[in-house]
């Protein structure tokens, strides 16, 4: 049996046999010594063998990468010149005593030394899987779902697991579908969330919930999305959003410094409209030092339509970035920022180079400057505070446009210029709209359970396009880890919110009508927030990707190159369903 996992090897085990099990990693024939090192989910260790045991070593020269192996030694400290101090088992190696090969290994269709296509590591991920990198990745999320089970566990919250069969939630993606077969014709749907079963958990007195718990979403798929992900969701009874928040940022500042020694510190607060004016975005990275500075005041009497267009229509949004240093970037670099910012509907992008502040308008370089008289370019340079070598980027659009396209190119040229500044930066956006509003249709902003803020339902009614809701996203980096808010926990309040969404009472009957009778029966007054499992331990581990942090990720076609996953389904499994196929026409 094995006595010890190849990487937890110390020098506390000098003098000591052990037993390991693992695969070969690497082997090397040295001058007739052979150094193997030896891999296990903890980690890598040197063993060395000697010619003095014939069998045994001719055994070590017949290793190739990827034996399965067992083998007994003895732990000995390596000399002084060979300490490894990036290896946890530098310090020390193993005299070889025994080896037994469990199983060889074919040619890798993986190669170590280079990178696979992502094609490839899918289709062999039980080999991708035995990489250092993802092996550590795997273990570490693992102890992250430990931690977080222990915290909600110790302050109370009670592991139950909902429904995956069910039907469908209105969580704004498209539902998987399952066909019964005991109900011809009709299907389950799987979970997008379990939003409304954690309701009725808090509505039979559950008090407070916990789970980490499978979604399922048929949307088109990025490098931060999945058709399955993992979730952890939480939902208390008579807490309101302060209370969860102080729960779960108690949670998060725990587990960032349990397991990366990182204190996050208190999250600031920072409203929606404040958010979305001053970085573009309802999940801003404030690593990123660039703000969106509105100009439309100073420029709305300029002869420039560009400008004096969207400044004097109250749609309209004129603004900018101040890039520090950006006076150096090219005219080709420049319009690829133009470039970049078109594929948020951005028809150009403006800019002015500031080569000597000093110097006041006759020190800036820009193909606008001549629409502009000396007076409002030295307002923009005090409005932006530019200094000397700084750029201005001009949005001129609608306000959507302006300020989604200045939002994504903050990004990107924070990133391309390097201006991030700290490594960690945390903050809760409150204060949501309530709806939103389409083609003079209202949609809820996130689902149409959360409750309004301080608002009776005869006030919701009367204002829904300026309602607040009681919401409340955890924001990292640019990434939001979890979102929540309060629920409606009354009748007459639920109504008024189908009502503006356009649900009538027969649709609401017929999709959440088992909802909607509990809310007879004394609801408490109830809260929650769910996480993104995968894409908190991509973020903790500084994966590009959630399919990085999980064991069997999906392409971003939603299939599965190891399984080959989704397949056709045979005729009699379809005729047992009652179900028939359409073969997809040429268009």
């Amino acid at each position: 049996m094995r006595t010890d996992y190849c990487g937890n090897i110390n020098a506390s085990h000098i003098g000591q046999t052990v037993t390991l099990f693992g695969w070969v990693n690497k082997r090397r024939d040295l001058g007739g010594v052979i150094f193997l090192d030896l891999r296990d989910r903890e980690g890598i260790v040197q063993v060395v063998y000697d010619p003095d045991i014939e069998d045994v070593f001719a055994t070590a020269n017949s290793l190739r990468n990827e034996f399965c192996v067992k083998l007994t030694g003895l732990v000995r400290a390596r000399p002084d010149s060979q300490v490894n101090q990036d290896m946890r088992t530098g310090e020390i190696e193993i005299l070889g005593k025994t080896l037994e090969i469990l199983n060889k290994s074919a040619a890798l269709p993986l190669d170590w030394n280079q990178e696979n296509s992502e094609e490839q590591r899918l289709k062999y991920r039980y080999l991708d899987l035995r990489r250092p990198v993802m092996t550590e990745r795997l273990l570490f999320r693992s102890k992250v779902t430990g931690a977080v089970r222990r915290f909600l566990e110790d302050d109370g919250f009670l592991d139950i697991e909902t429904p995956i069969l069910t039907k469908a939630t209105p969580e704004g993606a498209r539902d998987y579908l399952v066909p019964s077969r005991t109900h011809k014709g009709q299907f389950f749907a799987l979970p997008q969330s379990p939003q409304l079963f954690k309701q009725l958990l808090m509505m039979s007195g559950m008090d407070k919930y916990y789970q980490i718990v499978k979604c399922f979403r048929d949307e088109d798929l990025r490098a931060d999305r999945q058709p399955e992900f993992t979730q952890i969701d939480i939902e208390t009874t008579f807490l309101d959003a302060e209370g969860v928040m102080a729960i779960t940022e108690r949670m998060i500042r725990g587990l960032f410094q349990q397991m990366l020694d990182v204190d996050l510190g208190e999250f600031p607060r920072m409203s929606y409209a404040q958010a979305m004016q001053d970085y573009g975005s309802d999940k801003p990275d404030l690593r990123n030092p660039l703000k969106i500075i509105d100009v439309a005041d100073i420029l709305a009497n300029v002869e420039f339509k560009v400008f004096a267009g969207p400044a004097n229509d109250p749609k309209g949004r004129v603004a900018c970035l101040c890039v520090p240093g950006g006076a150096s970037l090219s005219r080709k670099q420049i319009d690829g920022y133009a470039d970049y910012a078109g594929i948020y509907g951005a028809k150009g992008l403006a800019w002015m180079k500031v080569n000597d502040l000093a110097a006041g308008p006759e020190g800036v370089q820009s193909p606008i400057a001549k629409f502009l008289s000396p007076e409002i370019i030295t307002e923009l340079l005090m409005r932006t505070g530019a200094q000397t070598g700084d750029i201005l980027l001009f949005g001129s659009d609608t306000y959507n446009v302006v300020t989604e396209s200045l939002g994504a190119l903050r990004l990107k040229v924070g990133n391309d210029l390097s201006l991030n500044q700290g490594e960690w930066r945390p903050l809760w956006v409150v204060d949501f709209p309530m709806f939103e509003e389409v083609d003079g249709q209202f949609h809820a902003l996130h689902h149409p359970f959360t409750a309004p803020r301080d608002m009776t339902p005869e006030e919701l009614a009367a204002n829904p396009a300026t309602a607040l809701s009681n919401a409340y996203d955890m924001v990292l980096n640019g990434c939001e880890l979890g979102g929540g808010s309060v629920r409606i926990h009354q009748q007459d309040m639920q109504a008024t919110v189908f009502d503006i969404l356009g649900i009538t009472k027969e649709e609401a009957q017929s999709k959440f009508g088992f909802l909607l009778e509990a809310l007879q029966y004394g609801t408490p007054p109830h809260a929650g927030l769910a996480f993104g499992l995968d894409r908190l331990v991509m973020l903790m581990t500084g994966a590009s990707s959630i399919r990085d942090v999980m064991a069997f990720p999906k392409t971003t076609t939603a299939a599965c190159p190891l399984t080959n996953a989704p397949g056709v389904a045979n005729s009699e499994q379809l005729t047992e369903l009652a179900i028939t196929t359409v073969k997809k026409t040429e268009e």
